[in-house]
This record gives C-alpha cells, sequence and structure tokens, in this order.
C-alpha cells in the first residue's frame, strides 16, 4: 500500500506540515530510581542512566546513556494539569473542523487508562476522555450561533476482532454481519459500527460509562485491573452556522486511543486466556512501531497499515488530516528500567512523524438547493415588477420548448432579416422607456431635494417616514414603490384604532409632522430629485375624518353591571406553597385533618419505640455487667476449692442472687424486645397509612391547582357537574415540588451540595444511572434463572 493521502474532502488546506507531540508521564512510585532517571531544567528532557554490567569483562562496550527531547515530561502531575498540557488545545481546534487524536501508549499498569479514562469513582480524578466531553460541551454554550451536533461511538479491538462496546444498548442490538474496516475516498471507517447522538453532556457520559462497564479486563502481577484490548472512543462534531444560510458546514472527530499494555511474560506471569491475549497485544503494537517507523521515514513509499486491525483502524489519525498527540506512560523504578527505555524510543520516532490538520469542509446539497432556489424565485420577482412597471403583463420567461424553437428557426432567412429584427428591438426598448417615464409622471409629482418646504409638506402629509425614506402606496396589483407603511396590508386599507390613553394631543401630532428630515438625502433612482404621489390630499381628508370617528366612539361604561358565575380569577397563579396552605385549610381540610392524626399516632409510636429501645438497650448493658460478676464469682470459688452435697454444687448466697438477678433481666429483656416487635410492626402499619394520605393529599391538589389556576376558563364548563370530562382527568403534568420523598430531598441536596462544584452533578447522575441499570438487569438474569432451576 501507497503512502497514506487526504481524503478528497472540500477542505482548506493549512500552509505548513506539523510534527506530532510527545508526552511522558511518568506514575509516581516511593521507589523512584533518582540515580538512574533525570529530568532536564526545561521540564522537555529525560535521561536514562545505566550502571555497566561488570559480567561481560574489561572490554564492555555496552551503551549506559540516553537522552530523550520530548514536548513535555509530566512528573507528579495531576489530571488537570495533564489535561491542559495535552488534550485541551485538540479538543479545541476540533470546533473549528479539525480532526484530533490523543493516545496513551506504554507498559502494563503504567497508568494509561487512568491518564485516558481515569478513576470513575472520583470526579477529581477523571482523565482526559470525560474532560474533553465537557469541554465540547462547555465551548458549545459558548456558541449560540452555530448549530453544533455530537455523536459518540465506542470501538474495542481484542485478539485482532472488532467489537462495539455500545451494542448493549436496546437501540443498537447484536449485529448480523461481522464488523469490519472499510476504506473509501472520504477516509476509513468502521462497518457495523453503531453511532450514537449525545444532546447533553450526561448523555455523553451515560455511553462513556456503558461502553467502560463492556471492556475486557484481567488480573496478572503487574496489574490488577490490566486492559485486555484496545479501545477507540471517537467524538464526532458537526457544525451548522444559525446566521448564514450558507449551505457550506465543517466536521471533525477526535479519536481517544487508550492502547493496551505491552508486557513482557516473564514478569507478568500470565497463562492460559491471559496468555494469549497478551500475545495479541505485544503482536498489534509491534506493527503500530513498524508503521511509525515506516511513516518517520520519508524515503519509504509504502507504509504497513494493513497489518492488522489497530494500525488499519488509525490510519487517518496517523501521518493523515489529524493533530496528533502522543502520550507515553512510563514507570520510575529501575527493575522496568528496559520497558521504560522501550517506551521512549517509542515516543522519539513518533515524534519523527508529520501530519497535515486541514479544516474538513463540506456542503449541505439539500440547502444548497433551497439556497438556489430562494435565488431563482427572487430574481422572478424583481422581473416582475419591471414587467409591471412597463406595461408587460404577458411576458413569459419560462424555457421555450422544441416547437417554439422550431418555429423561429423556420422565420429566419437572411443575415439583413437578423439586421432589422435587431433594429426593432432597440425602437421597442426606446418606447418602453418612454411609456416607463410617463406613467411615473402622471403618477408622481417631481420635488427637488433642496426645497426644504416641500420636504416638510410631504413630511405632514404622511408620505415620507422621519429617516426621509418613501412611504409606498400598495397599487391594485400588488406592488409598492418605497417603504411600506406599518398599517398597510396587501389586499386591505389601513384600520386606525386609538384608546382614551393612546390618543395624542394635536399640538404633539403636529411637533412630530414639522420635526426636520434626517442628513440623508431622499433619493429616487440617481437624479437630484424627488418623486412622491400627487393624489394624497382625499386620502389625508379621509384618514382625518376616520381619526375623528374613532376617537368618538362611546366606550361602556365601567360600572355596567356583569353577571359573575365565579370568583374572579387572578392574572398569574399564585406559587404552590401558598396555594397547597390555602387548599389543606379549605377543600382538602378533611384530608389533611386525617393525615395529622395518622401521622401524629406514628409520631407517638416511634416515641414509644425509642423509649424501649433505650431500655432494651439498658437491659443488655446491666446483663452484660451481672455476666462479668458473675464469672468472676465462680472464678473465685474455683479457686477455693468447690463443695458439693449429695451431687449438688454448693454456691455462697451472692452468687446465688447474681444468678437469680440475671434469670430476671433476661425476662425482661424478652419482654421488652417482644413489645418492640410490636410497636415496629405498627410503624410500618401507620407509616403506610400516612404515606398514603400524603399521596392523597397531593394528588387532589394537584387536580385542585390545576382545575382553578391553570386550565382555561371556556373549558371550565366541561368540568360543571353532569358533563363528561370529570375532575382529576385533565392531563396536566404531575407536581412535584411538594413531595415529601426523602430520596428527592436527597436528589437536590446532592445536586446543591456536591464538593467537587455544578460541573460534576451530570457525571455523577451518568454513572449512577448506569450502575442502577446494571444491577437490575443482573437482579433480573438472577431471577429468570432461579425460575429455570
Amino acid at each position: 500500500m501507497m503512502r497514506h493521502k487526504n481524503s478528497n474532502k472540500h477542505f482548506t488546506r493549512m500552509g505548513t506540515r506539523k510534527k506530532v507531540h510527545a508526552f511522558v508521564r511518568v506514575k509516581p512510585t516511593d521507589d523512584f530510581a533518582h540515580e538512574m532517571i533525570r529530568y532536564g531544567d526545561d521540564n522537555k528532557t529525560i535521561d536514562i542512566h545505566l550502571k555497566k554490567d561488570t559480567r561481560r569483562g574489561v572490554i564492555n562496550n555496552q551503551q549506559t546513556d540516553w537522552s530523550f527531547k520530548l514536548d513535555g515530561v509530566l512528573h507528579d502531575a495531576s489530571q488537570d494539569l495533564v489535561y491542559e498540557t495535552v488534550a485541551k488545545d485538540v479538543v479545541s481546534q476540533a470546533l473549528s473542523g479539525y480532526n484530533g487524536t490523543i493516545m496513551c501508549y506504554g507498559q502494563t499498569g503504567a497508568g494509561k487508562t487512568y491518564t485516558m479514562t481515569g478513576a470513575t469513582e472520583n470526579y477529581k480524578h477523571r482523565g482526559i476522555l470525560p474532560r474533553a466531553l465537557q469541554q465540547v460541551f462547555r465551548m458549545i454554550e459558548e456558541r449560540p450561533t452555530h448549530a453544533i451536533t455530537v455523536r459518540v461511538s465506542y470501538l474495542e479491538i481484542y485478539n485482532e476482532s472488532l467489537f462495539d462496546l455500545l451494542s448493549t444498548l436496546p437501540d443498537v442490538g447484536p449485529s448480523v454481519t461481522p464488523m469490519a474496516i472499510v476504506e473509501n475516498p472520504q477516509g476509513v471507517f468502521i462497518k457495523g459500527l453503531s453511532v450514537h447522538l449525545a444532546r447533553q453532556e450526561e448523555d455523553a457520559f451515560s455511553l462513556l460509562f456503558e461502553g467502560e462497564t463492556n471492556k475486557i479486563i484481567a488480573s496478572h502481577t503487574m496489574n490488577k485491573n490490566s486492559s485486555r484490548s484496545h479501545s477507540i472512543f471517537t467524538i464526532y462534531v458537526e457544525t451548522h452556522s444559525r446566521t448564514l444560510s450558507d449551505e457550506k458546514y465543517v466536521t471533525s472527530k477526535i479519536n481517544l486511543v487508550d492502547l493496551a499494555g505491552s508486557e513482557r511474560l516473564g514478569k507478568s506471569g500470565s497463562e492460559g486466556r491471559v496468555l494469549k491475549e497478551a500475545t495479541y497485544i505485544n503482536k498489534s503494537l509491534s506493527f503500530l512501531e513498524q508503521a511509525i517507523i515506516a511513516l518517520g521515514d520519508q524515503k519509504r513509499d509504502h507504509i504497513p497499515f494493513r497489518q492488522c486491525k489497530l494500525t488499519h483502524a488509525l490510519k487517518d489519525s496517523l501521518g493523515g488530516n489529524c493533530n496528533m498527540v502522543l502520550v507515553t506512560n512510563i514507570y520510575g523504578e529501575a527493575a522496568q528500567l528496559e520497558e521504560t527505555l522501550s517506551s521512549l524510543r517509542f515516543a522519539s520516532r513518533m515524534k519523527l512523524v508529520t501530519t497535515e490538520p486541514a479544516i474538513n469542509e463540506k456542503y449541505d446539497a439539500e440547502r444548497m438547493v433551497k439556497n438556489l432556489e430562494k435565488e431563482l424565485a427572487l430574481l422572478k420577482q424583481e422581473l416582475a415588477i419591471h414587467d409591471s412597471l412597463a406595461n408587460r403583463t404577458h411576458v413569459n420567461y419560462d424555457p421555450m420548448d422544441e416547437i417554439q424553437i422550431a418555429e423561429i428557426n423556420s422565420q429566419i432567412i437572411n443575415l439583413r432579416q437578423i439586421q432589422e429584427v435587431f433594429n426593432q428591438f432597440r425602437v421597442v426598448l426606446s418606447q418602453q422607456e418612454q411609456e416607463v417615464e410617463s406613467s411615473l409622471r402622471r403618477k408622481y409629482t417631481l420635488i427637488d431635494k433642496n426645497d426644504f418646504a416641500a420636504i416638510s409638506a410631504v413630511q405632514k402629509a404622511g408620505l415620507v417616514d422621519a429617516d426621509g425614506h418613501l412611504v409606498g402606496e400598495p397599487d391594485g396589483q400588488g406592488f409598492g414603490l418605497g417603504v411600506a407603511s406599518f398599517t398597510a396590508k396587501t389586499g386591505k386599507k389601513p384600520k386606525f384604532r386609538k384608546t382614551m390613553r393612546e390618543q395624542p394631543s394635536s399640538s404633539a401630532r403636529k411637533e412630530g409632522a414639522s420635526s426636520p428630515v434626517s442628513g440623508k438625502d431622499l433619493d429616487i433612482f440617481t437624479s437630484k430629485t424627488q418623486l412622491t404621489p400627487s393624489s394624497k390630499d382625499g386620502d389625508i381628508k379621509d384618514m382625518l375624518v376616520r381619526d375623528r370617528e374613532t376617537s368618538n366612539i362611546e366606550t361602556l361604561p365601567l360600572d355596567s353591571p356583569k353577571e359573575e358565575l365565579h370568583p374572579p380569577r387572578p392574572s398569574t397563579p399564585p406559587s404552590k406553597p401558598v396555594a397547597f396552605e390555602d387548599f389543606k385549610s379549605e377543600r382538602g381540610s378533611e384530608i389533611n385533618r386525617i393525615f395529622k392524626e395518622n401521622k401524629s399516632i406514628l409520631n407517638e409510636r416511634k416515641k414509644r419505640a425509642s423509649e424501649t429501645t433505650q431500655r432494651i438497650n439498658a437491659i443488655k448493658k446491666e446483663i452484660d455487667i451481672t455476666k462479668e460478676a458473675l464469672n468472676f464469682q465462680k472464678s473465685l470459688r474455683e479457686k477455693q476449692g468447690e463443695y458439693e452435697n449429695k451431687g449438688l454444687m454448693i454456691i455462697d448466697e451472692e452468687e446465688f442472687l447474681l444468678i437469680l438477678k440475671l434469670k430476671d433481666l433476661k425476662k425482661q429483656y424478652r419482654t421488652e424486645y417482644q413489645d418492640l416487635r410490636d410497636l415496629r410492626a405498627e410503624i410500618q402499619y401507620c407509616q403506610h397509612l400516612v404515606d398514603q394520605c400524603r399521596h392523597r393529599l397531593l394528588t387532589e391538589f394537584d387536580i385542585w391547582y390545576n382545575e382553578s389556576f391553570l386550565i382555561p376558563e371556556d373549558i371550565q364548563v366541561a368540568l360543571k357537574p353532569g358533563s363528561s370530562i370529570r375532575p382529576g382527568l385533565v392531563p396536566v403534568s404531575r407536581i412535584m415540588s411538594l413531595g415529601e420523598d426523602d430520596q428527592d430531598k436527597f436528589s437536590q441536596l446532592q445536586q446543591t451540595m456536591l464538593p467537587e462544584g455544578p460541573d460534576s452533578i451530570s457525571y455523577y447522575n451518568a454513572k449512577v444511572k448506569t450502575e442502577q441499570k446494571h444491577n437490575y438487569l443482573k437482579t433480573t438474569v438472577g431471577l429468570q434463572q432461579a425460575h429455570r432451576k
């Protein structure tokens, strides 16, 4: 296969190629090899020093020192610093149309998954992937002028087989055909991989956690939770402009690659299935390194992308149209120094690879057709206006058919005839220009734009607005010149409505009419004169007459009697807490009374149960003390010697009293414990009654509030007694704000009091929902298996 080239898309090339950025992150450890690993002052250099092996003799040419120049060394770095340094710029450019890839590479157990995904149990320890999702949606909120769509997919490569980590979702289902890597002119894509729309941040987190639960992990001596597969989480971004009707839009994708760790079988001690997985992992990472070496050599034409599924799937990311960043995770211990050197060599080779990022611009064919149709309609309207002004109403601009074209061709005989036709065209055009000018002179009056007295008179007549623009008058053919007045509508005469409060005084009207013209010149066409309608006097008189008539209309007296069948509804509904208090004192008074009685009984039972529990604890404590005293007496008796009389043990009076006391205490304990069990049963029953009353009270309030304040008055007739709609059956939303459920209160408290801030709400909500879903599925499967047995 030849060297990979960019796909044939519509995009804008950047001026120069850029190299891949490579960073190193060192895993924190208590046994750091300070003598063998050193960092440069610029925080971009890492030096490795090995002691010579004395067993090789005096002549020993073993290399002992290596120095690696990278884009940054992250030692004892937090997750925030890692994301700011490595991924923030890549994600930011993705919303501008640039593809991006962030890859984590290194030895098993070096912290690749922690860097990419992080610890899902703690929000502060989240990795690059969830932070990238948050940044994407934060930037979407900051761009209200763009319609941005986000989709995600999650691919797993396990033992050279492709798997969809989101196939467990109900809308996906199992795939009939196996997944495959397909190439087309637009690039490389995975056939059969599901892509899911993420409308908000919580949806994206839910998809992420769903995929994480389906990943394959195993345990060995180097790592308890070792990833046994390569995973690629892809974020697809599509941006359309809301303000521009341009058919051009930009797309981009961000590949977040978590590679499985390379491992030495002698150190990991892998066996069986884990050994087979390690073989496939090392093989694919070896092919990846071969592809990187080939890309770094500019003299090579053949790039071995098809050697394994990993390099084939990442063909677009490796040396193509993409911003590429590599994070190499290494150990800081002396025992892992050979693997550390291997990982650093890979990072150095990756820095030799160059990419050519470009904005991925595409064109929406549907929007392009709509824009062309809109432009065609506007041109037709402009032609219709010109034809109407020239009194050419029967002109047809549709294309001629074959019969009309043949008829015209048959009439053309020689060149003299064609010349005469053009002469006649000139005559017709001159006549039409004269007719248009004469019709305009008949309809309009010429006014010099420097004659301010005439312009003021025109403004008083209402023919020119305050900015100096001509107010158009729709003619009989539906066309108008100038700016249409606010009261003018097609096919209707202007209407004037005035009230006693809104009617201005005559002096104010005169002042407004006599205001001077603004600095803009009143121009029509390119002449120094202005055309104004000359037949407006009659219309102005009619307008004044109508104005007087409308101002003299008598209104109904304010004290006219009106029938009020119902108390007047307030303009705005009262707040629900206030309305709830009114409801409890009026319509829901009986339910509220029963609710309070049951609640008081419940509180009394709980109080008695608390007192009984305290007594039980006191008795239990006294029983323990009595047992200790009795054991002490028994030990003392054994030391002094035991006495028997006719086979019976002789004890002293003190020990006998302790035995009687212990017997009485145990009897009291059993009695009190039985009372406590009875009280608990009563509490459970009373709690059930209280919950029923609360539910009934809230349901009745729900019905009363919506029917009293939210339902339109014209529908209230249908709610009268004897109608077809009974109260409570109106489709309104259920009221949740007045519920006293502890779980709801806890959820609200969790959202407002999370220590990490409000940004973590969607993260934790998605995690909790995913865990609840999988727990439910496990329980369902367990019940089904139990029924089968």
